[in-house]
């Protein structure tokens, strides 16, 4: 949902004027909740319909101009049934997933092979208020001050690198780089940079298992914040961060977000769709040998955002690739002083 923010501060500032309500789930509404001019209703995804119905009658007379139909989810259209407005405007066919054509009376302009974050900014195409995507959006992801304080508490240095090393848990989703790898790139950027190693993740056994074995592994200080921070505490933590380096997951987003180096590992997933969008260029991309050596096929082969769904796909990141990049990003920033 950060990916969303531009798209909303850009109806700001084109209709200064207008309402903007924005229904969204719990953990969504943690990470957005603080957006200036904007009301928040929340969905709990585990009051199932109940909870649907419960939205229509808090919205019963309200009847909306236009709404965005921003998330291709079958959820997210049922939900959107009880919500009135003049013009449901929703993806075009080819990336409206889930039926969710069925749910809309407009659709936004067709793009071929674009970004999420181009996919969100089509709306805007699609409504006159931003033909062409600027270079640079606006995020500005709310950081509480609350937020900051906890990052801080929790991690007083001044100098570190925020490594989460797991990506979120789906069905044959291999999108996690090895231990090793992590043990590797840990060590080096506190020997040649002076930069400690914060862990960072959800509460699942694999992300306490990846901060557990890392800590023991390396030789250099790491500190583990798996499961101890809040999801703001976490942008904030990322926002006072030197460097983050993930998986295709929330994180790199965040770092995007709040305009933090990142260098995402992807190797399962097309980084020109779901890659960090300002920050691509410091990506350890083997998507491209992914799909050669386990599908046989060039990534234009590919269908748009096809994944690798190889267990042994992440592998195929080298500890030098990612330490190649940390050597470029630190050489481009030393030279501009920062």
């Amino acid at each position: 949902m950060s990916n969303v923010v531009p798209v909303v501060k850009r109806l700001q500032q084109v209709w200064p004027e207008t309402r903007i309500v924005w229904v969204t789930g719990k953990a969504e509404h943690s990470l957005l909740k603080g957006l200036s001019g904007v009301e928040f209703i929340v969905y709990d995804k585990a009051s199932g319909f109940k909870g649907m119905k419960a939205i229509w009658k808090q919205l019963a007379d309200t009847r909306f101009d236009l709404m965005l139909h921003l998330q291709a989810a079958l959820r997210a259209s049922v939900l959107s049934v009880g919500i009135k407005a003049e013009v449901k405007l929703g993806f075009d066919k080819a990336r409206a997933k889930d039926w969710q054509w069925l749910f809309t009376n407009e659709r936004i302009v067709p793009r071929e092979k674009g970004h999420v974050v181009e996919g969100f900014y089509d709306f805007l195409d699609t409504l006159g208020i931003a033909p062409e995507m600027p270079s640079d959006l606006e995020w500005q992801l709310p950081v509480s001050d609350e937020a900051l304080a906890e990052a801080k508490q929790k991690c007083p240095c001044d100098r570190y690198v925020v490594i989460s090393p797991c990506s979120s848990q789906r069905a044959r989703n291999f999108r996690n780089w090895t231990l090793d790898g992590y043990v590797e790139v840990v060590e080096y950027l506190y020997r040649e940079y002076g930069i400690k190693a914060v862990i960072t993740g959800g509460n699942r056994d694999i992300e306490h298992y990846y901060a557990k074995e890392i800590m023991e592994r390396a030789t250099t200080p790491v500190l583990n914040l798996v499961a101890q921070t809040s999801l703001q505490g976490l942008v904030a933590l990322i926002q006072r961060a030197s460097l983050v380096i993930a998986p295709d997951s929330g994180p790199v987003h965040f770092a995007n977000a709040v305009d933090t180096p990142v260098i995402g590992l992807f190797a399962t997933s097309n980084v020109l769709r779901t890659g960090p969008y300002k920050w691509q260029q410091w990506v350890v991309n083997r998507y491209p040998d992914a799909a050669k050596t386990y599908m046989n096929k060039s990534v234009d082969q590919l269908s748009w955002g096809e994944r690798v769904r190889h267990p042994h796909a992440m592998e195929l990141i080298e500890t030098q690739d990612v330490i190649s990049q940390i050597d470029r990003l630190m050489a481009e920033y030393q030279a501009k002083g920062s």
